[in-house]
C-alpha cells in the first residue's frame, strides 16, 4: 500500500469499522452504509481527498445478500492518490444518505443511479429521473428487470419462433 494512503486507510478502518482490500495497488475500503457520510467527511477534511471522482452502484443479483454495493472513488488533488469506498445495501428498498452534503457533484450521479438502479438517496435535493421518462416503471439496470426482447430467428430455431409469432404479421 502506498505510504501516503496508510494514515487515511488506518483512520477509516479504525473509526468506522472499514474493511480494507488491496488489488494491484488499488485500495478499497468496505464501509457500513450508515457510516459513509462520516467516513467521507473525515477523508475530505483530514486527508485532503477533495474530489468525488466517480459514484456508481453494483447489483449482484436478487438472491445475494447484500444485493447492492454503492461504489465511490475519491481523488486527492494534493497527493494525487485515489481511494475507493464500497457500501453494502440490502435488496429491499435500498437507500443510503446522499453524498451531496460532502461532495456537491454527487447530485446528478445519484439521480442517474436512482433512475437506473432504484437506490434511494436520503436527503437528496432533487431525486427524480434523469435519463428515463418520469412515468417509466422500474429500474432497467437491475438484474431482475425484464429484458423484453424478441429472440433472433435462425435456421435452427425458425419453426419454434414462427409458431410464437402473431399470424398476419410477417
Amino acid at each position: 500500500m502506498n505510504e501516503l494512503l496508510t494514515p487515511a486507510v488506518f483512520a477509516i478502518q479504525s473509526r468506522y469499522n472499514g474493511q480494507v482490500s488491496e488489488f494491484r495497488d488499488e485500495v478499497t475500503l468496505l464501509v457500513p452504509a450508515e457510516k459513509i457520510i462520516a467516513a467521507t467527511t473525515t477523508l475530505r477534511d483530514e486527508f485532503d481527498f477533495d474530489m468525488l471522482s466517480a459514484e456508481t452502484a453494483v447489483d449482484y443479483c436478487p438472491q445475494t445478500t447484500p444485493r447492492f454495493h454503492m461504489v465511490y472513488i475519491f481523488y486527492s488533488t494534493k497527493t494525487h492518490q485515489y481511494i475507493t469506498f464500497r457500501a453494502p445495501l440490502n435488496g429491499d428498498n435500498p437507500s443510503i444518505a446522499t453524498m451531496e452534503t460532502v461532495y456537491p457533484n454527487a447530485n446528478w450521479r445519484e439521480r442517474e443511479i436512482w433512475d437506473l438502479m432504484g437506490i434511494r438517496f436520503e436527503g437528496h435535493s432533487d431525486l427524480r429521473r434523469l435519463l428515463l421518462p418520469p412515468n417509466w416503471e422500474g429500474h432497467p439496470l437491475r438484474k431482475d428487470y425484464p429484458l423484453g426482447y424478441e429472440e433472433v430467428q435462425y435456421t435452427f430455431n425458425f419453426d419454434d419462433i414462427d409458431l410464437r409469432k402473431p399470424k398476419g404479421v410477417r
